[in-house]
């Protein structure tokens, strides 16, 4: 049995594809400058900076003379070249998969990948020339799942995916855990919707105060208040708000406060039941500090009166948030199902390194 272990190991590591995976995380990274550079647009407010789509004032978009890269067209333009610099990575990263993957739905990813490309590029051009915040909303929360998408694809070509296949936890049931973890995943997602929902008002912040909301921990929302609150703003050249407003940037900050609590739970779930699994226990500690910073650029964010850069970071690390937590959900998924289908009860101690040859 111990030979068979081996034998299979060693195909599998055959089949690994250094730079494939390499290329994959390259992918990965443009994609997360590409949603820095779009939070970055949305954040200065300068989306229809260039007013026409595909063309850049009529010129061809890779022929637009550099001089006139100024204002608020660098940012949009800058945006649009990494756009299709992270299409033309996709379509290489696509056709690859399909060329040397022997695992069908490594290579069916590829594909759904370049249909969210493209889809993303139309997005793009629609939120342009039809000039509707609903689309540019949908615009990017599509462009973070395509990120935990790729992120997905370049976790399941390292060697460290394959390795994870015969080594299953030894405990009884690890399924809680995993459903813990997809379901923070999935409240870090509508979290960021919620935060897209937010940037593409082109509105002040509704709330100006932390960890306060207009002064209360509950904020009063009536029509008196509210006239109050307007009259205060408009004293000081603010845009006026709606209770939905506020409340709106409050459910933010509540499930903010819950994803917090979740991850730290999920942490201390994976110490306990998983203690040698040194893998998981590092990217939960991870996962903890990474919501703890963006705890604190929230917090920024809202003290700064949403400073640009201060307001694009925020974005950018709850984009390795979501990464964190689909790379967390997918291996717990794998060594879930391992476990389900017979695989040897081999302990994680040693995850992402090959099995000892048998004497």
């Amino acid at each position: 049995m111990a030979e068979l272990i081996w034998n299979s190991t060693a195909v599998r590591d055959h089949r690994y594809n250094k730079w494939l995976n390499r290329f994959a995380w390259l992918t990965c990274v443009a994609t997360l400058f590409l949603i820095c550079s779009g939070g970055m647009v949305t954040s200065k407010n300068v989306g229809l900076a260039v007013p026409d789509w595909p063309t850049t004032f009529g010129y061809n978009m890779f022929l637009f003379p550099v001089s006139k890269w100024v204002g608020g067209i660098l940012f949009e333009h800058t945006h649009r070249l990494m756009g299709s610099l992270v299409g033309f990575l996709t379509i290489i990263l696509a056709m690859w998969l399909w060329l040397s993957e022997d695992r069908r739905w490594v290579r069916n990813l590829g594909v759904i990948a370049l249909a969210g490309v493209i889809l993303q590029g139309i997005l793009g051009g629609l939120r342009v020339t039809m000039m509707k915040d609903e689309i540019g909303v949908f615009h990017a929360c599509v462009a973070q799942a395509f990120l935990g998408l790729l992120v997905v694809i370049a976790l399941v070509t390292t060697k460290f995916w394959r390795a994870l296949e015969n080594q299953p936890l030894d405990t009884q049931d690890f399924t809680p855990t995993k459903t813990l973890a997809i379901a923070i995943t999935i409240a870090i997602y509508v979290q960021l919707g919620l935060g897209a929902t937010m940037r593409h008002q082109h509105r002040d912040l509704s709330i100006l105060d932390f960890p306060t909301a207009n002064g209360a921990w509950i904020p009063d929302t009536s029509v008196t208040a509210l006239a109050k609150i307007n009259a205060w703003r408009d004293a000081r050249g603010l845009s006026d708000v709606t209770a939905f407003q506020i409340w709106l940037q409050m459910a933010h900050r509540f499930l903010a406060f819950i994803i917090a609590i979740a991850v730290i739970a999920f942490c201390l779930r994976v110490r306990r039941d998983a203690p040698r699994f040194v893998a998981l226990k590092r990217l939960s500690i991870f996962w903890v500090a990474v919501i703890a910073c963006q705890i604190a650029l929230g917090a920024s964010t809202i003290w700064s009166n949403k400073a640009a850069d201060v307001a694009t970071a925020h974005v950018a690390l709850g984009a390795v948030m979501l990464s964190f937590g689909v790379s967390i959900s997918a291996i717990c998924w794998r060594v879930v199902a391992g476990s389900r289908h017979g695989a040897p009860n081999v302990s994680p101690a040693r995850t992402g390194r090959a099995l000892p040859k048998p004497a």
